[in-house]
């Protein structure tokens, strides 16, 4: 029996402008993309231009971010820690959707200060609630030794065995959440 592959979206959680987000997710997709277990693709929150909850207009930006979460198995988030949360739009990203997230899995990389433990601390609450099975395996990134000056992403090799041990397990539940879908 044939199977088509995972599909797992690397969600960049920040909009601002000079974020490192976008850094962060193309290192976790290089190091993704030389594993052959599944389809690994960017999805930047910024690239929908999402209406906040309640906001009548944007039906399409909706419908278009509704679509793209459909189309995917599981997600690694990649969320920076804004006053020991996670960002508004990444909250509001997750709010405008709902059954699009049930029985999925994620991962989490933060950044931060702290390693942007923090702001896990909260989206694992959230994700709870879209019945997202997060894994365990959480790399923590930190402002003062991965970045250089704060904005470029220079990650200590000794993250990557961390990224995949997340990987293994994001790739592991999401098989087993896709027999309940």
């Amino acid at each position: 029996m044939q199977t088509s592959p995972l599909k797992i979206g690397i969600i960049l959680g920040s909009t601002r402008p000079g974020r490192v987000s976008p850094q962060v997710g193309a290192w976790i997709k290089e190091i993704a993309d030389k594993r052959d277990d599944a389809v690994y693709e960017i999805v930047d929150i910024a690239d929908f231009h999402l209406p906040f909850l309640g906001d009548p207009s944007g039906e399409q930006q909706r419908a278009a971010w509704s679509m793209k979460l459909s189309s995917l198995d599981g997600f690694v988030f990649v969320t920076p820690e804004y006053n020991h949360s996670i960002t508004a739009v990444l909250k509001n990203a997750l709010d405008l959707a709902r059954t699009e997230w049930y029985n999925k899995a994620a991962g989490i990389v933060s950044y931060g200060s702290s390693g942007g433990t923090r702001a896990t601390e909260h989206l694992r609450g959230i994700l709870a609630e879209v019945q997202v099975a997060d894994v365990r395996t959480h790399p923590a990134l930190n402002l003062f030794t991965d970045f250089e000056n704060y904005t470029v992403f220079k990650p200590s090799p000794l993250h990557i065995p961390h990224v995949n041990d997340m990987l293994n397990q994001v790739i592991s539940w999401s098989t087993a959440l896709k027999t309940v879908r």
